[in-house]
């Protein structure tokens, strides 16, 4: 499984600053404002904190059937001989696997930003992906 570090620590670190920060908000705010007003600034809080949650989940998970991509706000599981290839050029955010129905899907799972283990994780997934690839490519 292959999953960014960085992005993870970040994105749950600011998820609980956001949420304490509105909870103390709420509590702590002017008293003009209701009970109501007080549970949206909660709600809001919770709501920021799920959608850095969604981006922190993302990873890229390798068996011998295939591959689970799991982006922020969408899952696909693929078969090997449904990846063509995998492609990354410096500066990208993240790989783009080409598919053999002629689209791409970003595998927000390895992390551009974290260039060398980047590297080794988009190296370990080219060589999955030449291990099961099918004899007739």
């Amino acid at each position: 499984m292959w999953r960014p570090r960085r992005t993870r620590i970040v994105a749950y670190t600011m998820a609980g600053v956001i949420v304490l920060g509105m909870i103390v908000l709420a509590v702590v705010v002017a008293p003009q404002f209701t009970l109501f007003d007080r549970l949206l600034l909660v709600v809001l809080g919770l709501f920021g904190g799920w959608l850095l949650h969604m981006f922190a989940r993302c990873r890229v998970e390798a068996d011998e059937h295939g591959l689970t991509v799991v982006n922020a706000f969408r899952t696909r599981r693929l078969a090997w001989a449904e990846v063509v290839r995998v492609t990354m050029a410096e500066g990208d955010p993240w790989p783009t696997l080409d598919l053999s129905d002629g689209t791409s899907l970003g595998a927000m799972g390895i992390n551009g930003a974290e260039k060398a283990r980047a590297a080794r994780h988009l190296a370990e997934l080219r060589a999955l992906l030449a291990e099961h690839e099918p004899p007739d490519r």
